[in-house]
């Protein structure tokens, strides 16, 4: 019973929130009447020890206290006398470690958005750095449209401010106080709640006493926006895994980000990477895990709610370990140029610019357009020649009026160029919006 029932060993990383919520607790008693001044001096002078000894690491964590909750409570009783025995009026453990919880993650969250701004700022000033780069864009992992390596940056920059925007409506969800709750149906006590949560930096107290010490919304919408920005990280890092392998060659990783092979002298392992693509699946087991724990769960504690704190922990450790990996990732790699250039052009990338010429210029259904250019595609992959290969002669073959400007859009280059559609990957467009992420970031 004491194994499956003591918290200590996870969370007491809530020592600081739970004094925090004391600190306000105590001051709201003694404002109200219920307690003394002199009980709350005591109070406060009690837990500030306390917080002096688990900073220097001379504080004993008792396991048969269970829990953080418990074991400041016995020391602070143990170091004040009375007046420690008088802060747990008018509160329960119930709200006590909803308030924590709720403390503790809009500080990781806040942590979080810094890591995701860093990573973000990464990513707009490489793209500014190589906005005018051909790369091959891909649809299906085949070459499909010339695209630049900055455009394709730039495309994570905006699924990370999905991310922030989907983090920041947690916090101000979670930006409720339940002090004051105590066990489930509130307290004859007449405490001041909107006191606390003035002093706590929340919103308002929350308006149901059984909801506010049963809600896990919150750690679940976290875990919930966790994972999407996990998934998105994993992209990245696929991405990072497949340019850096030979037979794309598109970047290069120092020895800071990789490692080497135990047998093989010559490997340079994206581990870093592998690594973040990889605890994506801890990070959404973390939702599922709590997500199950709150299905059937009747109102209003049950110590499966206990059950919250390690997904929540460990997703934010490996969010911010993840985050910090992919930052120095996208610093540190050095993308080949030339390999990318010429890969570009690969594949018939420029097909759909040949097909949009025939629209443009010989006005024809881009349906028929689409055709012919599938007829002139086949002829140059029987001729294991480029597009732009092709003689006018053998153009004119499927479609008589094509001319000799055709060829002038059939370059990479040109390509890029007439990609200037809002968000499209024409080179001033992707420098622009890197610049415009730069500014706003900054």
């Amino acid at each position: 019973m004491a194994e499956i029932n003591a918290s200590i060993g996870f969370d007491r990383r809530l020592w600081r929130q739970d004094i925090q919520g004391s600190l306000a607790h105590a001051a709201m008693l003694a404002a109200t009447g219920i307690i003394t001044a002199e009980d709350e001096a005591a109070i406060r002078d009690g837990l500030a020890a306390i917080a002096a000894e688990i900073e220097a690491g001379t504080f004993a964590f008792d396991p048969a206290l269970e829990d953080i909750h418990t074991n400041i409570e016995a020391r602070l009783i143990a170091r004040i006398g009375e007046a420690g025995r008088r802060l747990h009026t008018a509160r329960s453990r119930n709200d006590q470690v909803a308030t924590d919880l709720r403390l503790w993650l809009r500080d990781a969250i806040d942590g979080l958005d810094r890591q995701i701004v860093l990573l973000m700022k990464a990513l707009a000033d490489r793209a500014r750095e190589h906005a005018a780069d051909p790369m091959p864009g891909f649809t299906h992992l085949q070459s499909a449209q010339p695209i630049t390596f900055g455009h394709h940056l730039l495309a994570y920059v905006e699924m990370l401010a999905r991310d922030r925007s989907r983090l920041a409506d947690c916090r101000r969800r979670l930006n409720e106080s339940p002090l004051g709750a105590a066990a489930l149906a509130g307290t004859a006590f007449p405490i001041d709640r909107a006191m606390t949560a003035r002093a706590l930096g929340f919103d308002r107290p929350s308006a149901n006493s059984l909801d506010a010490v049963s809600d896990r919304d919150f750690a679940l919408e976290f875990l919930a926006a966790a994972a999407i920005l996990a998934a998105h990280l994993s992209r990245l890092a696929e991405e990072i895994v497949l340019w850096a392998s030979p037979g794309f060659g598109f970047i290069r990783l120092s020895d800071a980000f990789t490692t080497g092979s135990s047998i093989m002298p010559q490997k340079r392992n994206p581990d870093a990477a592998e690594l973040v693509r990889a605890k994506t699946g801890r990070i959404s087991g973390a939702f599922v895990c709590l997500l199950t724990v709150l299905k059937g769960l009747p109102l209003a504690y049950g110590k499966d709610l206990q059950e919250d704190k390690e997904p929540v922990f460990d997703t934010a450790d490996t969010l911010s370990l993840a985050l910090a990996a992919m930052e120095g990732m996208i610093r540190d790699l050095a993308p080949d140029r030339a390999r990318m250039n010429a890969m570009a052009g690969s594949g018939f990338s420029t097909a759909t610019d040949l097909a949009d010429w025939l629209v443009r210029t010989l006005n024809l259904p881009f349906r028929t357009a689409h055709h012919v250019t599938g007829r002139l595609v086949a002829k140059a992959e029987a001729r294991d020649v480029a597009l732009a290969d092709l003689t006018l002669a053998e153009m004119q073959e499927e479609e008589p009026r094509i001319t000799e400007s055709v060829y002038e859009v059939l370059s990479v280059a040109a390509s890029l160029a007439s990609r200037r559609s809002e968000g499209g990957t024409a080179p001033a467009n992707v420098a622009a919006a890197a610049e415009r992420w730069r500014l706003a970031l900054s």
